[in-house]
């Protein structure tokens, strides 16, 4: 029996995912990303929606992937997180821990509570997670951390904590099932084993492929565009995190079996690049308009040439008005009208994106000022 690619591979054990987690989609498909692109996840919520069960399942998933969970509280200790001293050590004067089982020695690991860390754990973290390094005795070691998950029932505001919370480069609001049929089948469900697999040889491979990923120049001058529209609206991230944010356009361009990134890639960073729950619908917004302005400028500047094209239509049976000038106004402001909707095809096409309403808006204008020009304005012509 053939193996399935790693891509077909992941694109199974995505579907798989959310059959069984309802309303998590966006989760499921930043936490694969994440495990591909080698970032690391923070899940904002209240207790009992299913956070800590999600990353579980993922990690399951991943055969020969060892996985690493932990509650925090205030009286974490080291030990707890990196294992306890190696007394065998300590008879030869070296100071080092046991870390078998514990969070130095895991591909995927889960801490929920994770700004409850005291500062005696918060250093040691900050380096396993930005360095992949564990200082563990005399020399440092490489941990084989691929993806840190953390989950927290709000954001912090201590200032100690705040490295910390950057470290996460996606970060998700997680709250109950708001739909009632969901809930229903919810209670419905079977605890079925894992039908889908990936390997940690697929993992590698799938990391590989996504660092191959090509972003276009346009994709770029459009991440240009979003910063300084946000940074207008006061919601400034830092440039490591665009940076970051690259590996994870790759990833999702490679989870959908792309070589190359596209604008819908984009839509990941409404996870990425706010810091406060608030700044959110900003970030919204601001994709919003980049992935759709064009569009939405298109329809508007097309409502405009209908309406004057109707009123030419009216204006040529109404025996008190003037058809001739009526006609020759109409007819000025359509090719207006055509000719801002000719510079932002121009526009679409700097950026490398398909702009079919763009194009249908403009080609509906050149239709509408045929019409005129026929004598038989608007109605004469189809509409797109």
């Amino acid at each position: 029996m053939t193996q399935p690619s790693p891509s077909h591979a992941l694109a199974a054990l995505q579907a798989e995912l959310s059959s069984q987690f309802f309303e998590r989609d966006p989760v499921i498909e930043g936490l694969l990303c994440a495990l591909i692109a080698g970032q690391h996840v923070l899940l904002i919520g209240p207790p009992g929606t299913g956070k800590s069960e999600l990353c579980h399942a993922v990690c399951q998933r991943v055969t020969g992937a060892r996985y690493f969970q932990w509650l925090l509280t205030r009286f974490t200790t080291p030990e707890e997180l990196f294992g306890p001293v190696s007394l065998k050590a300590l008879e030869q004067d070296r100071y080092a821990r046991v870390t078998a089982g514990k969070l130095p020695t895991a591909h995927v690991a889960f801490l929920d509570e994770v700004f409850k860390a005291s500062s005696a754990i918060l250093n040691t973290l900050l380096s396993v997670m930005n360095e992949r390094r564990f200082h563990n005795g005399a020399a440092p070691e490489s941990v084989p951390l691929i993806s840190l998950v953390g989950a927290t029932n709000e954001l912090p505001d201590e200032d100690e904590l705040l490295a910390l919370s950057d470290r996460f480069l996606l970060r998700y609001e997680v709250g109950y099932l708001s739909e009632d049929f969901l809930f229903l089948r919810m209670l419905s469900l079977d605890d079925r084993p894992a039908a889908h697999t990936l390997s940690l040889g697929d993992v590698e491979a799938l990391r590989a492929q996504a660092q191959a990923v090509e972003i276009p120049e346009p994709l770029k001058r459009d991440l240009l565009e979003l910063r300084r529209a946000l940074n207008e609206k006061g919601v400034v991230a830092s440039d490591r995190r665009y940076r970051q944010a690259l590996s994870i356009l790759r990833a999702r361009a490679a989870l959908h079996g792309r070589a190359a990134c596209e604008p819908s890639d984009l839509a990941m960073l409404s996870h990425v690049l706010w810091r406060e729950p608030q700044e959110k619908p900003e970030v919204d917004a601001a994709l919003e308009q980049l992935l759709a302005g064009h569009d939405q400028d298109a329809q508007a500047l097309l409502a405009q040439a209908r309406e004057v094209a109707a009123f030419a239509a009216q204006a040529s049976a109404d025996p008190e008005v003037d058809a001739a000038d009526a006609q020759a106004e109409a007819l000025a402001k359509l090719h207006q009208l055509a000719q801002k909707l000719e510079l932002l095809a121009d526009a679409v096409r700097e950026r490398g994106r398909a702009g079919d309403r763009v194009l249908a808006a403009r080609d509906e204008v050149r239709a509408l000022v045929r019409g005129l020009l026929r004598g038989s304005p608007a109605g004469a012509e189809p509409r797109h």
